[in-house]
């Protein structure tokens, strides 16, 4: 009951994440089930199971919020379910010590990438508006599906930026488009690892745990979705999938303890001044937008 709850809790943590930034509740769910030492393809066919009715969730609420767009979202989701079967597939036919690190090795790069998208490219809001195209939406829906099955989240993270990186894209619609296509890509990829691993392999305890927190925490981050720093956000949670999946990655080398204990030590000394300086930052962009206004 115990750990029914903090993995509850956990669900909650991670759909609030999914909801504000578009994406994490994959990334922080797996991870958690890694940590505790369940088989990546079993990690990820529970996560996904719970997605989807947690994207469900979402969608409705972002739906009833206004940030979904219609056309954008039928475009995702046919290229999205089908890269997600494959990658469903894909990975629960890998066998060997090695697949942990490859799915670690994903998230650690995820994380990076977070943090790289939230502080380091421009913000395509401003610019004048283009119209996507299927060029555009069908290898974006293909690759984002196929590496969020097959690494156990990554659906946010790929299709969110590049959405936003498209001439005058709100962020609340990309978020939003994005966490409805979700439902989609989750029942695809259940479905995959469904035939693939078989239903009694899905732990269906810490499913319905995960998927609770997630349901209660939908309709919340699709309502502070407009106002949450989601940069300060994005830095805390890119950290802390940096530091869970490259202490995962280090038990596969053989780097001294001493070594490894620097590295991390290294990065906390970069990861906490730039937490405050970006909680400073979005409370000087809060005041300024107040001046302005009055």
């Amino acid at each position: 009951m115990e750990r029914f709850i903090i993995f509850a809790l956990v669900g909650l943590a991670a759909q609030l994440v999914d909801g504000a930034l578009g994406m994490g509740y994959g990334l922080t769910s797996t991870t958690l089930l890694l940590s505790a030492g369940i088989a990546p393809a079993v990690a990820s066919a529970s996560v996904h199971m719970a997605e989807v009715v947690t994207t469900a969730a979402s969608g409705i609420s972002h739906r009833k919020f206004g940030n979904v767009d219609k056309v954008m979202l039928k475009k995702l989701i046919i290229p999205g379910s089908i890269g997600a079967f494959a990658g469903a597939t894909f990975l629960s036919n890998l066998t060997g010590e090695y697949v942990r690190l490859y799915v670690s090795t994903f998230l650690l790069c995820l994380g990076l990438f977070i943090l790289g998208r939230f502080l380091l490219l421009k913000n395509a809001q401003k610019q004048a508006p283009t119209a996507p195209t299927n060029r555009f939406f069908i290898p974006l829906g293909l690759i984002g599906g196929f590496f969020d099955a097959s690494g156990g989240g990554g659906w946010g993270p790929i299709a969110t930026p590049a959405l936003l990186s498209q001439k005058g894209m709100e962020p609340r619609i990309a978020i939003g488009t994005v966490a409805a296509s979700e439902f989609a890509v989750a029942l695809s990829a259940t479905i995959g690892f469904m035939i693939s691993l078989g239903p009694e392999k899905i732990n269906w305890l810490w499913a319905g745990a995960i998927m609770l927190g997630g349901i209660i925490a939908a309709p919340i981050a699709a309502y502070i979705v407009k106002s949450l720093p989601t940069r300060v956000l994005a830095v805390i949670v890119s950290g802390m999938l940096i530091f869970t999946n490259l202490n995962a990655i280090f038990k596969y080398t053989d780097i001294p303890g001493s070594a490894q204990s620097a590295v991390f030590i290294a990065l906390l000394i970069i990861w906490v001044p730039l937490t405050v300086y970006m909680v400073r930052k979005e409370k000087q962009i809060a005041r300024s937008e107040q001046k302005r206004v009055s």
